[in-house]
């Protein structure tokens, strides 16, 4: 009899706790339920650019550490992903340019001290639909004829950017007004930030604008090296010449690492809480982790690694907590992979 009271003692405690009872004096209580812990959370968001590589080093991350540790990364595109980063809803915002001055009192006036740390480089890449024959490259100069505010509801055909192209309605496509792409591209075109006709299909999320370009003959659109690369058979990029009488320069990682594809290849990067870096050893490790093992990860979904010095000094700067930007404040354009690195080694 004596090999049942432990289970006699069990059922006595569950159906007294089932009456809101608790068991009488000498008679053994059922063990507690041990509670679960709780798995620590990274959130990310913020630029469609950099999101196939932090979403790849996310995934790898979480197989590392065996579901011990979960990181989430959303898209709202860079504006958005740094309104949420200086509310201090997000620890880590990726970001396809750098952070600009308002956003950066946004984070002062709400105690959101951040270290930037640059992960690779973009190029911006026009394309067209491969049934485009008529477009064999585009100037900078033409690109603005295209995009600058003046252009809206004037400028809606070919022939109107080059009289040797046809008289056919032309559709664009682009970054949405929350996306760092478009802040860069505005300024590397049109020469003003932000400065834009209104009157084409724009979208935080590239692979809208993909799927855009490659259903008309007609359209033109812009956005990441890597949206290009994986659509390379609904695609064809178009070489840019930077001057009228500039050879055209296809984007690649050979014409971004020799500075040739100007003014259309950047930096991107990702931005940290300074204090979630300092306090939570989860971030840290994935900080860390981030910038150690990348690097293949970034050639493999269409980006350009930047070199190994480059992401040494960023984990010094993860490791010195070093906050604030080599930048200042807006969506500077032609910054060369070595001029970056020249910045960096100065901080």
């Amino acid at each position: 009899m004596n090999a049942f009271r432990p289970l006699l003692a069990l059922s006595i405690t569950l159906a007294l706790a089932a009456c809101g009872q608790k068991p009488a004096e000498g008679e053994a209580a059922a063990p507690a339920a041990a509670k679960p812990a709780e798995v620590p959370i990274i959130e990310i968001d913020g630029s469609s650019t950099v999101y196939p590589i932090t979403e790849a080093v996310a995934e790898e991350y979480q197989i590392a550490e065996q579901g011990k540790v979960r990181v989430t990364v959303g898209v709202s595109g860079t504006g958005g992903g740094f309104k949420k980063f200086c509310r201090g809803e997000t620890t880590i915002s990726n970001a396809s340019r750098p952070i600009l001055d308002a956003e950066i009192e946004a984070c002062r006036t709400a105690g959101v001290q951040f270290i930037e740390l640059p992960v690779a480089f973009d190029a911006v890449t026009v394309a067209v639909n491969p049934q485009n024959t008529w477009l064999e490259a585009v100037t900078v100069e033409e690109l603005k004829k295209m995009w600058e505010p003046e252009a809206q509801g004037v400028v809606l055909k070919w022939n109107q950017v080059n009289p040797a192209w046809p008289d056919a309605e032309m559709k664009l496509f682009g970054a949405g007004a929350d996306s760092g792409t478009f802040d860069y591209f505005t300024e590397a075109v049109v020469g003003k930030a932000k400065a834009s006709r209104g009157d084409f299909t724009a979208s935080e999320d590239d692979n809208v604008l993909v799927t855009g370009v490659a259903s008309d003959p007609n359209a033109l659109g812009f956005f990441g090296f890597a949206y290009y690369r994986e659509n390379q058979d609904k695609l064809r990029a178009v070489p840019v010449k930077a001057t009228a009488d500039g050879a055209g320069v296809l984007p690649s990682m050979e014409t971004v690492l020799d500075g040739t594809y100007t003014p259309m290849s950047r930096p991107i990067f990702i931005y940290v809480n300074a204090k979630d870096a300092a306090e939570r050893p989860e971030v840290r490790a994935f900080v860390e982790f981030y910038l150690k093992e990348s690097q293949a990860l970034i050639t493999e979904v269409g980006y350009i690694p930047l070199p190994d010095r480059a992401y040494e000094l960023a984990s010094e700067r993860v490791a010195n907590n070093v906050t604030g930007t080599v930048f200042e404040g807006h969506a500077e354009v032609g910054v060369s992979v070595e001029s970056l690195l020249q910045r960096e080694t100065r901080q």
